[in-house]
């Protein structure tokens, strides 16, 4: 007898775009539509950018006090809308640190309001002469996979895109998504870098990407998802706000995994019998 082919799961996942100012109370109003929209549309999982919470960059005086006012703030409201609408949430916001230098962190919700897990942003930006360093704590531990509904999500936020091991790592400790939020900072070629840095990252690791850019005056938007062929699936333009959904196909990884097995084919530096060294030729004697 025939048995019909075993489905994998499926996520419907969104990713939503906003631009975010220094004024955190209408970040949460603007965040609260934009998960309204998603859930009504049927989505699970809603991504949000680096920043969704405060803009760092716009706020006058200490930015340790702001963040400590807005931080908990930010979590009650992630909390509440993740119940009432029963969806996943992915977020960035500005964690206190008890100094004026918080850390970058990305934090999952679950749909009964518990904070999951978080990710204190492992590669600051420092590139392009900005220095995120200067007002930033950088984090210390690799990013986490949360299993959502069946589907794995490995954390990137922004700058770590640039560094091809992270998402390396995430895929090999199972993540069939990466989940990327970004502030991605507009700027010659900047546009074109977001673009093929993420296909090339769903591309090596035959995997989905999910990511929600900032759409602030300084930064590019275009939140896109793009799936394990590098095809672009869903995506949003440079301004505005707004979501953009597809249903996360694992059954669709599985086939082009067994098209391009490069995962499966990869040959490691550390299992390749490495062959000695040539020797040196030895200089003919010369005749007096």
């Amino acid at each position: 007898m025939n048995r019909a082919p075993q489905s994998n799961p499926s996520l419907l996942a969104a990713v939503a775009q906003l631009a975010p100012t220094v004024d955190a109370t209408l970040n949460r109003e603007e965040i609260a539509a934009l998960v309204s929209e998603a859930a009504v549309a049927g989505a699970r999982l809603v991504v949000f950018p680096e920043e969704a919470m405060l803009l760092a960059g716009e706020v006058e005086g200490s930015l340790g006090e702001a963040v400590a006012d807005a931080w908990p703030l930010f979590l009650a409201q992630l909390s509440l809308l993740a119940v009432e609408h029963e969806v996943w949430i992915i977020a960035g916001g500005y964690e206190p640190t008890g100094s004026d230098r918080p850390y970058n962190t990305l934090v999952v919700v679950n749909p009964r309001g518990e904070l999951v897990e978080s990710y204190r942003k492992l590669h600051l930006y420092d590139a392009f002469s900005y220095r995120e360093s200067d007002y930033v704590t950088g984090g210390g531990e690799l990013p986490p996979v949360v299993m959502i509904e069946g589907v794995a999500i490995g954390l990137v936020n922004c700058y770590d895109i640039r560094f091809p091991e992270l998402s390396r790592d995430l895929v090999t400790r199972g993540a069939d998504v990466l989940s990327v939020s970004a502030a991605w900072v507009a700027g010659a070629r900047k546009e074109e870098h977001w673009a093929t840095l993420l296909k090339a990252r769903a591309i090596e690791n035959t995997c989905w990407v999910l990511a929600s850019s900032s759409s602030s005056p300084e930064c590019i938007g275009n939140s896109v998802v793009i799936d394990p062929m590098g095809v672009e699936r869903a995506g949003l333009g440079p301004v505005g706000s707004g979501v953009a959904l597809v249903e996360i196909s694992l059954d669709h990884t599985a086939e082009v995994r067994e098209t391009v097995p490069s995962l499966a084919n990869r040959r490691l530096i550390s299992t390749i019998t490495v062959a000695p060294p040539v020797p040196a030729l030895v200089p003919p004697l010369v005749s007096e």
